[in-house]
């Protein structure tokens, strides 16, 4: 048991897992601000140019091929959700695509800046390495 809790441990303390799960929360918050978005401000407004129709009552009545009692709910297609869901998953794919652009464009400024920078000064061959101590032994040899 105490293998596994460490094995747990080492799993989530890794950077992808926890990027993941800030990912999701991150995401499905999100995903209620769009959803709101498209629901409570784009859907009204597209319904004023098609004649005040609301979106989430749209639908169509389906037949019924058998009985069905007085008081049940009739069978609809409701193809006024299904439009605003489609307008949610747009505006939802636009911003995920503005964000992974704008990440990528960082990034390659950032792997510009690395390429741009001068490489350091080559280090000394062997055989300067060696002219450059008699060098200095001749310099203290004379001041001597």
């Amino acid at each position: 048991m105490k293998k596994f809790v460490r094995e747990f441990k080492e799993f989530i303390n890794k950077g992808n897992v926890l990027g993941l799960a800030v990912g999701v929360i991150i995401g499905g918050a999100f995903s209620t601000i769009t959803t709101s978005l498209t629901d409570d401000v784009i859907m009204p407004i597209v319904s004023i140019f098609l004649g005040g129709v609301d979106f989430s009552s749209m639908s169509v009545a389906l037949p019924t091929f058998h009985a069905v009692a007085e008081d049940a709910a009739p069978n609809t297609l409701n193809y006024g959700s299904f439009i605003s869901a489609v307008i949610n998953f747009l505006i939802l794919s636009l911003v995920v695509f503005c964000i992974v652009k704008a990440v990528n464009r960082a990034m390659d400024s950032a792997r510009k800046k690395e390429k741009e920078a001068p490489p350091p000064p080559p280090e000394p061959s062997a055989e300067e390495k060696l002219l450059a101590e008699i060098r200095d032994l001749l310099k203290n040899n004379r001041s001597v």
